[in-house]
């Protein structure tokens, strides 16, 4: 190896010193699902980036979905899913199914891709130590033929009401990893459905949590011109919204980062999780690599 070669890792590394430090002893949430759970060299780096913020002093705590797995199990057992409002429509049957891909199979195999990189994680779902109690979701949809509003029933889907922090705490306080999947009991003895990006805010905001990353398959919020937005605050958000910059999915999802800033959150970025080690970049370079929304 040559000078160069040795000199430019050690110059990335002394860069990124300032950032850990800011981020030193902070808790950082990580929203992790969809399409950058998809490929398992993108998994493999996401379990690298998380095992590296644990040892650099950060108190990483992972939430995850996992819609098409849910999907494709749902399709092997013969058990037919329908989406009303863009949620599953979810009967006992269903929620079955997904308490058990959920908390069972992919909280476990994310966990065990972080302890394969020297990280320590433990699953987690909402039941465990009351960490999520959920109510029954309401939500009502105009039809667009008749203008009537109708009330959606999605039977098991939630909505976090009360956030039990306790049992994060203690496991982060023994240097552990906390991966949690998004289901969650109610006052009324059931298992309900919480949407994962919901779920990754209430807990964000009950841990006042430095900074909740969602990993999408976009690079963030893009203007008219397609250009990412690196910053926005609440209001410019809004207004955005507003004038039709943001639109279709992007818009609930800006909305849950304003929720999860309401909560108690300093910052919230969406970025591309299908980029390699996006995490790091995001938290400990210059430039970021998402769209940070502040409050």
């Amino acid at each position: 190896m040559t000078v160069t070669d040795t000199q430019n890792p050690a110059q990335v590394i002394s860069k990124a010193l300032p950032y850990m430090l800011r981020y030193d002893d902070q808790v950082v949430v990580v929203k992790y699902g969809g399409h950058a759970m998809g490929d398992p060299e993108l998994g493999k780096a996401f379990a690298r980036d998380i095992t590296l913020l644990r040892q650099s002093g950060v108190l990483p705590v992972v939430v995850h979905g996992g819609g098409p797995q849910i999907g494709s199990m749902l399709d092997r057992l013969g058990i037919k899913s329908e989406f009303k409002g863009g949620l599953r429509v979810t009967d006992k049957a269903t929620v079955e199914v997904v308490e058990m891909v959920l908390a069972g199979a992919i909280n476990k195999e994310i966990v065990q891709l972080i302890n394969v990189e020297g990280g320590r994680a433990v699953g987690l779902c909402g039941k465990d130590g009351n960490l999520v109690t959920a109510e029954k979701l309401h939500r009502t949809h105009r039809d667009p033929n008749s203008s009537i509003e109708q009330i959606l029933d999605l039977g098991f889907v939630g909505e976090p009401v009360e956030v039990k922090p306790k049992v994060l705490e203690l496991v982060m306080k023994e240097e552990l990893i906390p991966v949690v999947a998004p289901v969650a009991p109610g006052r009324d003895g059931e298992t309900y459905n919480v949407n994962a990006d919901t779920f990754a805010g209430a807990i964000a905001g009950a841990l006042n949590a430095k900074r909740l990353l969602f990993l999408t398959d976009v690079p963030g919020v893009l203007d008219r011109e397609g250009k990412l937005i690196k910053e926005l605050t609440v209001s410019q958000a809004k207004a955005l919204i507003e004038d039709g910059t943001i639109s279709g999915g992007m818009i609930p999802k800006v909305e849950t980062c304003i929720e999860a800033l309401a909560r108690g959150v300093e910052g919230v970025v969406i970025l591309n999780g299908k980029v390699a080690h996006c995490v790091l970049l995001e938290l400990f370079t210059e430039h970021g690599a998402g769209t940070l929304i502040r409050p």
